[in-house]
């Protein structure tokens, strides 16, 4: 993840809970990627170590284990750079910008650097340099995961077999919604962030978009299509009693929204006070960062004897 600031529910719920499943049984790297967040932050990198600081202590308060996952920073692994360098020796200007996320934001954020360009080549060595089988994602991340696999096939058919080609762990809840209705996402401002307080959390649930065809309480609702009710179907165990009593006009969308704060804030409740205790303790931080840039640098770095090796750039 990048180290954009706070996490929020899109990466709880898309990505940051099924990590802390499968590090039980799979050799996990966690990398919180700050050459990735130059990209759009490139202008201000003031602030860059408290937000890494940020994305660790959410990792650590969802649950992840630095005994069982190494937790570490992306530029504290030189070997990262040294792979995609090399990797942008092989593919085409043009498959690069075909990546949908890279068009996506290029019209919207009006990123258009070098490095913009080359993020998703830089993400394939972040994957590849560990020899990843899998690859915990959200759905809109699997164009990147084919780029990957992509980058892998080429590498092995003009030096020999270096990189299986990674595969998609896809999550239960591909997409989550933000309080607009797109996607949630700290770059379009729509974002619920999981260590706010629950009155902020409540606050920003209070503002999100609903049926724009349910105007008056009793008004039957379309919660198929309402970013309120996708989220209960997350946080409400009894979401199917809401889903019917919106569609027959017996629940006003303010109750309702009030009713998923609640369930919201509940949820969140031990995931805040672990962080809050973390908090305290900074030394720990950097000791789970020291850990898994150790063990990430170990892997890293056979890995890029084999690529050299392959390459002919070594003996």
């Amino acid at each position: 993840m990048q180290p954009t600031g706070k996490l929020h529910l899109g990466n709880l719920e898309g990505a940051l809970k099924n990590w802390v499943v499968l590090q039980k049984d799979y050799e996990m790297y966690c990398c919180i990627v700050d050459w990735h967040s130059l990209t759009s932050d490139y202008n201000d990198t003031s602030t860059l170590q408290e937000r890494i600081r940020e994305v660790v202590l959410d990792y650590l308060s969802a649950g992840l284990d630095p005994e069982s996952c190494a937790i570490f920073v992306q530029s504290q692994i030189k070997e990262h750079a040294e792979l995609h360098l090399l990797f942008s020796m092989i593919i085409p200007i043009a498959r690069l910008a075909r990546v949908p996320s890279y068009k996506e934001k290029r019209k919207e954020l009006g990123l258009d650097s070098y490095g913009f360009l080359g993020y998703p080549l830089l993400q394939a060595a972040d994957i590849l340099i560990y020899k990843a089988d899998y690859v915990p994602v959200g759905k809109d991340q699997l164009p990147h995961i084919e780029l990957s696999r992509e980058v892998a096939r080429k590498f092995n058919s003009l030096y020999g077999k270096v990189f299986p080609e990674p595969e998609a762990l896809l999550t239960k809840y591909p997409i989550i919604p933000g309080i607009d209705g797109r996607k949630m996402s700290k770059s379009y401002h729509n974002d619920i962030v999981i260590a706010e307080t629950s009155e902020e959390t409540a606050k920003k649930i209070s503002m999100m978009f609903t049926d724009p065809q349910k105007i008056h309480k009793n008004d039957p609702g379309r919660p198929d299509i309402c970013p309120v009710y996708h989220l209960h179907r997350i946080y409400t165990q009894e979401h199917q009693q809401i889903h019917t009593a919106c569609s027959t006009g017996k629940l006003g969308c303010v109750e309702d929204k009030k009713n998923l704060a609640k369930n919201i804030n509940r949820k969140l409740k031990d995931i805040r006070e672990k962080r809050k205790k973390l908090e305290q303790d900074p030394e720990t931080i950097s000791k789970v960062l020291r850990q898994g840039a150790e063990k990430a640098r170990d892997k890293a770095q056979k890995t890029m004897q084999e690529v050299r090796k392959a390459m002919r750039l070594s003996q």
